[in-house]
C-alpha cells in the first residue's frame, strides 16, 4: 500500500504560481498512474491532471490546459503539479491520487484507491 503526502499549497495572489508535490512512501510509483484532483465545499472532486508513471504521458482537464503542468521525478518518487497564472476559481483543496495500473489516466476519482490528505490552495483576487 502506498502512502501519499502532498505539500506546496498556500496563499497566492491571482496571476501567481505554485508547485504542488506528492511524495510516496511504502513503495515506488512504478506501474502506477497518478492524478491530481481538486475539491471545493459542496462540489464533487474534480480531475485536474494525470500521468502514467511508466511512459510519462499526461492528461489534463480541458479548462486547465496551458496553465497547469504535471510531471514526475523518478529518483525522488515524487509527482508535481505546476500551477501558473492562478485564478481565484482555482481555490480548492488539491489531492494527489494513485492507482496501481499501467493503463491510461482516468478522470474518475473512484478509479484511484490511494489518496493523500490534501493541500489547500487559496488564490486571492
Amino acid at each position: 500500500q502506498v502512502q501519499l503526502v502532498e505539500s506546496g499549497g498556500g496563499l497566492v495572489q491571482a496571476g501567481g504560481s505554485l508547485r504542488l508535490s506528492c511524495a510516496a512512501s511504502g513503495r515506488t510509483f512504478r506501474g502506477y498512474t497518478m492524478g491530481w484532483f481538486r475539491q471545493t465545499p459542496g462540489k464533487e472532486r474534480e480531475f485536474v491532471a494525470g500521468i502514467r508513471w511508466s511512459t510519462g504521458s499526461t492528461s489534463y482537464a480541458d479548462s486547465l490546459k496551458g496553465r497547469f503542468t504535471i510531471s514526475r521525478d523518478n529518483a525522488k518518487n515524487t509527482v508535481f503539479l505546476q500551477m501558473n497564472s492562478l485564478k481565484p476559481e482555482d481555490t480548492a483543496v488539491y489531492y494527489c491520487a494513485g492507482r496501481p495500473s499501467p493503463l491510461s489516466v482516468s478522470m474518475i476519482p473512484g478509479a484511484y484507491p490511494n489518496w493523500g490528505q490534501g493541500t489547500q490552495v487559496t488564490v486571492s483576487s
